[in-house]
């Protein structure tokens, strides 16, 4: 029922909320002071001068035709958004999402807060864009987030940098943003980096699946940080969060020295 009312949610006429989108990363709007951790208020990205990678930055213009993508369909067996060609071409990326609008990235959220159980959450999120007419925060922070944590080990502080200025400006993270800094932080070897948003997640309520905590645990093992990924292990413990060995298993690829790492540091096997 939560993909069909999605679908509803994502008709190509809902123009109002892609346009509103697209002001988000307009640099000729502030953010009000002292704002509440409301998301679903316009925001701006407002990228100081000494950022790196200028090229790589969210255009400032608004887009004046932005191209309506097709309805979400909850029985397509395609990926529910294409990943860009090149997750490393972080200039045209990002020239997308002020062109086409943040609705792709609405929809990968709806989807990932869905297959976590969170459906209430992923329903809140899309009744903003219906009833509101205007993309929550969260979704735009994310969006760029999602692209520097997909563009390499590289790009790793561009996305710290980015959750950290959602937080300065009031805007929560959700179940989902959380999980894609912490799968970019593994995926580039930052395991120190992952386990800490691996506790913010504990920490603001939220379970981490299974997939997420494995990109932390990974980069323990690879980087030969053994002990202190046990130390994580029992952090989360404390926390009251355990994970379940026939999940890891049936989650983890089966081969190489990683994976028996793995289960030795979360399991003793």
């Amino acid at each position: 029922m939560a993909t069909v009312a999605a679908r509803r949610l994502l008709r190509p006429s809902s123009f109002t909320a892609l346009s509103s989108a697209n002001r988000i990363f307009s640099s000729t709007a502030s953010p009000p002071p002292n704002r509440s951790s409301n998301t679903n208020s316009p925001v701006s990205f407002d990228w100081s001068d000494d950022d790196e990678n200028s090229s790589a930055r969210p255009s400032t213009s608004p887009s004046e035709s932005p191209t309506l993508p097709p309805p979400y369909d909850p029985f397509s067996k395609k990926p529910v958004v294409t990943d860009p060609a090149d997750p490393t071409n972080l200039q045209e990326i990002f020239h997308r999402m002020r062109t086409e609008g943040l609705t792709d990235y609405a929809i990968k959220m709806f989807d990932g807060l869905s297959k976590d159980g969170l459906t209430h959450e992923a329903l809140a999120l899309f009744s903003v864009i219906k009833d509101k007419g205007a993309m929550p925060d969260v979704v735009a922070h994310t969006a760029v987030l999602e692209a520097y944590a997909n563009a390499g080990p590289g790009h790793w502080r561009d996305a710290v940098r980015t959750y950290d200025r959602m937080l300065s400006t009031g805007v929560a993270p959700n179940a989902y943003t959380l999980s894609v800094l912490v799968k970019g932080l593994g995926a580039s070897d930052r395991w120190k980096e992952a386990g800490k948003y691996l506790l913010d997640m504990l920490d603001r309520g939220m379970r981490p699946n299974v997939a997420t905590c494995l990109a932390a645990f990974e980069a323990h093992v690879r980087m030969e940080k053994v002990e202190e990924g046990k130390e994580l292990l029992e952090k989360m413990k404390k926390k009251g969060f355990t994970l379940d060995e026939e999940a890891v298993r049936s989650s983890t690829v089966k081969r190489g020295h990683v994976f028996k790492g793995v289960i030795n540091l979360l399991f003793g096997k």
